[in-house]
């Protein structure tokens, strides 16, 4: 007769050391500074469009060409297209 045996423990591996600073709190901190304002207090307001993934494609190379991402390129647009005063 055999008498089972209890299973062999586990043992983790360390994964490494830690960061000396949590690197998210870093990057959080850095929106604190009262000189430049955050994007996400001046655009509050989000708008979905669909469009066709050859538009979409060429959106994102001219962005890319002029060496600002869409969403600044497109805002740009928007608000030369309709301006404050446009109402």
């Amino acid at each position: 007769m055999t008498i089972p045996q209890p299973a062999a423990k586990l043992h983790r591996a360390p994964i490494g050391r830690r960061p000396g600073a949590d690197p998210a709190s870093t990057w959080v901190r850095q929106a604190d500074v009262p000189e430049i304002p955050a994007k996400a207090s001046i655009y509050t307001a989000r708008l979905t469009i669909d469009v066709t993934p050859a538009l979409r494609g060429r959106i994102k190379v001219v962005a890319f060409r002029n060496g600002v991402t869409a969403a600044d390129m497109l805002r740009e647009l928007l608000e030369r297209e309709y301006p404050e005063d446009w109402a």
